[in-house]
């Protein structure tokens, strides 16, 4: 990466959409512009936890919007991410691919826990380096995270159901304040949050820190009202909650550095925000400047430092966890690389790692049972916390893993790029070739394919000293077959 390199971010949030580009300069990304919008998305989840056709015109409009900013941005320079109210909506689907083709770039949705990593990411790379143990909260939408940290580590991550856009709609439904909506609020906040005092009490960290859009608007409120700038201490919450009070409802709400969109959502988050103090004992908390889409960013200059990318490292720690044989997880990946870079021709792309990956937890469902261990396989990786993925790129790999052996077809519209198609075809004769667990004979063997037909060769005699393996690459044609690829094998 050079200096000058421009990366972007866009933060699919459920209260408002935002759009991050830095500059790479010396090692740190320094921002060149941001923009935001409220879309509320968060409001238009209907009774069926469908976003409506509203909800999704207004995400598309923003998206339109920064599309044009993004122009002749490529690919790998730029992260999409959207959090709750995506992960909750039921049609997200429908909404994720127009949005994606509007954009321009891919939008991946990520579980709560990998929005908290890089939230955690975002928050550490904007404050001064230290020893301190760190709290972090961010109050979403529709989601809140709670990060232990120190230095850039993130120790502990967890997301929880509770955010402005979700409470202020059940508890503040028509914009009016009273103790007994407030009261209720902080008790059902307190409810969803409890849990997390095993891991966050007092006791491990030291210092607590605030980011996003609600303890920003809170910090803004008060530090406007003669407050400490950048803190939110339990006084001013108790403060401002008396002001709301005295208002009554959200629309005669007049203070000072509370911006018009933070209005209709400043209960909710309010109360959530009291929660969290008491839950956890906070006496004061500071106002950190970054956030989920400054962790995008940095997440992206690691991606781009092949040896960084925390992926990687996530698939070692699986592969531990489920007792993966590394010996031989190791042995299939590099065969599979091999093959693949014969029909590449060397060439290095993204999809190169995503077969390294799913090569090395291609057997990761033994640990369940051998029997129909790639279905268990695929389950996992669509049902675990993995630091660094997004969910579709968990369930991309799991599809891989699921479709190593057995018949294609169970895998369906996944075929329909070739890209996957050929990155499960190297997988698959990587597994037939290393079946009797040792380094195959790779000497004089290759695969070719020529549009929708995969070709395996081996030199004369091969399938005579390697009958088993010979045996496995001739019954990959019937393997393939009622799918749009064919696979045929040529041996001598």
């Amino acid at each position: 990466m050079h200096d000058g390199t421009l990366l972007a971010a866009v933060d699919l949030g459920s209260n408002s959409f935002r759009l991050e580009i830095g500059r790479f300069e010396h090692g740190l990304i320094r921002r060149v512009e941001y923009l935001k919008e409220t879309v509320r998305q968060g409001n238009g989840l209907d009774d069926e936890r469908n976003l409506t056709p509203d909800a999704m015109q207004r995400g598309w409009d923003c998206l339109a919007r920064f599309a044009e900013r993004l122009k002749g941005f490529h690919a790998e320079k730029v992260r999409a991410v959207a959090t709750q109210t995506l992960r909750e909506a039921r049609n997200r689907d429908v909404f994720l691919q127009r949005g994606s083709a509007i954009l321009g770039h891919a939008i991946d949705v990520v579980s709560g826990p990998e929005e908290a990593r890089l939230i955690y990411q975002g928050v550490a790379h904007l404050l001064p380096q230290s020893d301190e143990r760190r709290l972090v909260v961010d109050i979403g939408g529709r989601s809140t995270e709670l990060i232990l940290g120190h230095g850039f580590s993130a120790d502990a991550v967890a997301s929880f159901r509770v955010g402005s856009v979700a409470w202020s709609s059940r508890y503040f439904a028509d914009g009016v304040f009273s103790p007994e909506s407030f009261h209720a609020a902080e008790i059902a906040a307190k409810a969803v949050l409890d849990e997390a005092l095993n891991v966050y009490r007092p006791q491990a960290w030291d210092i607590a820190y605030g980011s996003s859009g609600t303890a920003g608007a809170i910090g803004d409120v008060l530090a406007a009202a003669g407050g400490p700038a950048g803190l939110i201490t339990r006084a001013g919450l108790d403060w401002l909650q008396e002001q709301l009070l005295r208002a009554r409802s959200a629309d005669k709400v007049r203070l000072e550095g509370l911006k018009e969109d933070r209005r209709a959502v400043i209960g909710g988050g309010l109360s959530v925000l009291r929660a969290v103090f008491d839950l956890l004992e906070i006496q004061q908390m500071h106002i950190a400047q970054g956030a989920l889409r400054q962790g995008a960013l940095y997440d992206l200059l690691d991606r781009e430092l092949h040896e960084n990318d925390l992926r990687s490292t996530t698939v070692l720690g699986l592969m531990e966890r489920f007792r993966v044989d590394a010996r031989h997880a190791g042995r299939v990946a590099t065969t599979a690389a091999q093959l693949h870079a014969q029909v590449r021709h060397g060439a290095n792309e993204p999809g190169e790692k995503e077969l390294t990956w799913a090569a090395q937890l291609h057997e990761i469902g033994c640990l369940v049972s051998h029997d129909d261990y790639h279905h268990h396989g695929a389950y996992i990786l669509d049902h675990t916390d993995a630091a660094g993925f997004s969910v579709p790129e968990l369930h991309h790999l799991g599809m891989l893993v699921r479709g190593h052996r057995g018949k294609v077809r169970k895998l369906e519209a996944g075929l329909d790029s070739p890209d996957t198609a050929l990155r499960l075809a190297c997988l698959r004769m990587a597994v037939a070739l290393c079946h009797a667990r040792r380094d195959p004979d790779m000497e004089g063997v290759r695969l070719s394919r020529q549009g929708n037909r995969f070709t395996a060769k081996a030199p004369a005699g091969w399938a005579t000293a390697y009958p088993q393996s010979a045996h496995l690459l001739r019954e990959e044609s019937a393997a393939w077959q009622r799918t749009p690829w064919e696979f045929s094998a040529e041996l001598p």
